[in-house]
């Protein structure tokens, strides 16, 4: 039986170079599932969720069972970091494919924003929410070798709701209350990216890393013995493109380099050919 969080996993914070966030194009009989977080802009300096938990399902609603735990470090982020098409990368999983029905945001009890006046203000979450915000899910679908994005959009102005009875001489702890208003934005990734690298000896490893978010994602693949590459499941952005041959040149050759092309732009629904790379 094939469990359904598998393999790989990503974090905000992880490493770039051959971490463990980097996802093989070739894994069979597995999808891809991304869940972000971005925030949709509010009226505080900052908005510092206390992240715990994600977790999806894969039964109908009224069911207990079918929840799955993805891989996911604890972190606090801070959501206004996250506005104007940035976001933050919570978790890239392998995952059998099949249908999804919800996901589950868990949150622990260290959750703050910073007013417009600097103070800090602790955010109390109602007891009804311990069991974490659920999002429905419609028609997501994970298909074998495909990527799927679960974009998670935080309305601040939503979510935080004052006290009516609060005055300044309160205390800061009882000013806010965190009630999550989340939408979810689901979407096939299907980009794609292609080339050929010579001398085909040099058997590179191959990282494409999208450059044009806040924190890098991190694609990687190898050449085969034809010298030719594919990565497939690639968000829509602009990526840099390294290639770390794995071999030496023979002797009495010119010595393999390690190579960087930059600006290179990945379209959904579209296989970006970048032509030969020359690794002397």
């Amino acid at each position: 039986m094939l469990l359904r969080p598998f393999l790989y996993t990503a974090l905000l914070a992880a490493p770039v170079y051959f971490a463990s966030c980097s996802k093989d194009s070739d894994s069979s009989d597995s999808a891809k599932l991304e869940v972000r977080l971005m925030d949709a802009p509010g009226d505080f300096r900052s908005v510092v969720l206390d992240v715990r938990q994600l977790e999806v399902h894969t039964k109908e609603a009224s069911s207990t069972e079918g929840w799955y735990t993805l891989p996911f470090q604890t972190q606090a982020i801070n959501v206004m970091e996250y506005v104007n098409g940035k976001s933050a990368l919570l978790t890239n999983a392998d995952f059998s494919p099949g249908t999804l029905t919800e996901v589950r945001l868990l949150l622990g009890p260290d959750n703050y924003v910073i007013g417009r006046d600097g103070q800090r203000y602790d955010l109390k979450t109602p007891s009804g929410q311990s069991s974490g915000v659920k999002l429905k899910l419609d028609n997501v679908t994970l298909r074998d070798r495909e990527t799927y994005q679960l974009l998670l959009d935080f309305d601040v102005a939503k979510s935080i709701v004052e006290r009516g009875n609060w005055k300044p001489n309160n205390d800061k702890k009882e000013r806010y209350l965190l009630k999550p208003v989340i939408r979810v934005v689901a979407q096939d990734i299907r980009g794609g990216l292609r080339g050929t690298v010579t001398p085909a000896a040099a058997l590179p490893q191959i990282l494409a890393i999208r450059s044009s978010i806040t924190v890098a994602d991190t694609f990687s693949t190898s050449a085969d013995a034809s010298g030719s590459f594919q990565l497939g499941g690639l968000p829509s952005g602009t990526y840099r493109v390294e290639f770390y041959p794995s071999t030496n040149a023979p002797s009495g050759q010119a010595a393999y380099k390690n190579i960087i092309r930059s600006n290179v732009t990945v379209v959904n629904d579209q296989t970006t050919d970048i032509g030969q790379t020359s690794l002397n």
